[in-house]
């Protein structure tokens, strides 16, 4: 797919997980080496951390330090701060939650703010509001997974405002209609999700779902919307086939990307043990 793999950046749900040495990370590396390792296999990921609460200064910085030029961050939005709540989200801990993401600088990509199953349509003034008074300079990405969201109104809502529509493989929005949306774009930049059907797997070490059809379509989808705007943003969780590592690779494959396999991982593993 030509000119599609210099627009995406792909990887995984989180990097944490010491089930993933072995597979994934080389035997024996340690957690505190986990996302300095990770980058070397991808230039992206998603923190999912940051939707329990807005992280410590320091753990901020750190996540930086770890990083070289050209790796992002992609940050969930606290729950408590996005509009699916009864109360109005809090606008000085929503500028505190900036202030640290800002400490990432050109480490900070975009981020989601996820409207759960449990909010839908009704809750449309207030999202709409929230929405509009979102802090400038930021990629922002929503999330919605009831399906009476998905429409011209909530698309025309998004792009006012310069707002993607996260684009989910999952169990709550059918995927036809998220594949057709890849030729709609609302902003400048495309979020993209691969959850999984809802089937939980306990063990995220290897693949145990077969999804290359899924895979297939969603390369096409992901061509789309690199040929629409700058850049675009793609995330696996280890539910979608059992481990997302390998579901990256296997998306960077189909895009022309060259991906690093994990054997090519442990070059430098006597790096990390000697600091």
């Amino acid at each position: 797919m030509k000119g599609v793999g210099t627009k995406v950046h792909l990887g995984t749900q989180g990097w944490d997980y010491p089930a993933w040495v072995g597979p994934f990370y080389p035997p024996g590396a340690r957690p505190q080496d986990f996302l300095s390792i990770y980058t070397r296999a991808f230039d992206t990921v998603e923190v999912d951390s940051t939707y329990y609460a807005t992280p410590a200064e320091h753990v901020v910085r750190g996540w930086a330090e770890k990083v070289a030029a050209g790796f992002t961050f992609a940050l969930k939005l606290p729950e408590d701060l996005s509009p699916a709540g009864d109360a109005a989200p809090d606008p000085a801990r929503l500028a505190l939650f900036c202030e640290r993401a800002g400490l990432l600088g050109d480490h900070l990509g975009p981020v989601l703010i996820q409207l759960g199953a449990q909010t839908g349509p009704e809750r449309w003034e207030a999202v709409e509001r929230f929405l509009a008074a979102l802090p400038p300079g930021m990629r922002w990405a929503v999330e919605v997974r009831q399906r009476a969201w998905v429409g011209p109104k909530l698309l025309e809502l998004l792009r006012r405002h310069g707002l993607a529509l996260a684009l989910v493989e999952g169990r709550w929005l059918p995927r036809d209609q998220m594949i057709d949306l890849a030729i709609h774009p609302t902003a400048e930049f495309a979020y993209v999700r691969w959850i999984g059907s809802g089937q939980r797997l306990e063990d995220i070490g290897h693949v145990q779902i077969d999804r290359e059809r899924e895979l297939a379509v969603w390369a096409m989808a992901l061509a789309a919307l690199a040929a629409r705007v700058g850049s675009v943003y793609g995330y696996f969780s280890n539910q979608f086939q059992g481990h997302a590592p390998a579901s990256a690779r296997a998306m960077q494959k189909l895009i022309g990307q060259k991906p690093v396999e994990p054997e090519g991982l442990g070059a430098q593993t006597s790096l990390f043990r000697s600091s």
